[in-house]
């Protein structure tokens, strides 16, 4: 599935997870592309090929009885709408009860609007984190705190920084081409937020990925819970990306 706009181009393959697997901007790819695996039946996410732009529900972390960065990317999408230029898909766990619906739609910015339901019969923890890995250069403009230090990090090494809760609603990035995005997001919809980077660990990966969440600790934790859904109650946030240059 191709969604294009005078300034973006997206490709979507509802079948592998949802995944977005290409967002090109003025015609250059922003997404990492990975290192050549793609094995959707891999236990960890890694191993099943960890590129392109893929949503971490209902969790990071694998738990007890959740598996290596959630079910959503594991499963296949249902289209339900779709046009030139916006999707509306869903999927649904397996595990964990929920019914996730995402649209996508491409104009002079990349706007996705989500709705996360609890399709099951009991109340629980209603976790999702973005996960859009984009390519990683070193020297690159990281507009979060702490950036300097991210930018520069050692080839062969990877990181995961945090944010004190609520603390950040907007991050540009910007490549050494003069490309340059601002993510933005809603802080009292998805107040959690972390920063992954990666320079050529796990077997070559070279991503940064811009992670606002509903909860924290990349996974469903009581301790820094994300929303609690009673049964057929729904939650609804937005995440957008913009032309920065």
């Amino acid at each position: 599935m191709l969604l294009t706009s005078p300034s973006w181009e997206l490709e979507i393959l509802p079948e592998r997870g949802g995944r977005i697997t290409s967002l090109r901007l003025g015609g250059e790819e922003l997404l990492d592309q990975g290192i050549g695996i793609d094995d959707p039946t891999a236990a960890d996410f890694v191993g099943g090929g960890a590129q392109g732009w893929d949503e971490m529900v209902p969790t990071v972390e694998a738990t007890a009885s959740l598996p290596d960065h959630g079910e959503a990317w594991r499963v296949p999408w249902v289209v339900d709408q779709e046009s030139g230029s916006s999707a509306l898909m869903s999927c649904r766990g397996r595990v964990v009860p929920f019914e996730l619906r995402r649209r996508i739609e491409v104009s002079g910015r990349v706007r996705v609007d989500y709705k996360y339901t609890n399709a099951g019969t009991e109340p629980h923890l209603a976790y999702w984190c973005a996960h859009p890995l984009f390519r990683f250069e070193q020297g690159m403009e990281i507009g979060v705190p702490g950036g300097e230090e991210l930018t520069a990090l050692a080839p062969g090494t990877s990181t995961k920084a945090f944010l004190p809760k609520g603390s950040i609603n907007r991050v540009r990035l910007g490549w050494k081409s003069g490309v340059a995005i601002e993510l933005a997001w809603d802080a009292g919809l998805t107040p959690y937020f972390g920063v992954w980077v990666c320079n050529g660990d796990l077997g070559g990966y070279r991503q940064i990925a811009i992670e606002p969440a509903t909860g924290g600790n990349d996974r469903p934790d009581p301790a820094e819970p994300p929303p609690v859904l009673a049964p057929g109650e729904t939650f609804e946030w937005w995440f957008e990306i913009r032309d920065g240059r």
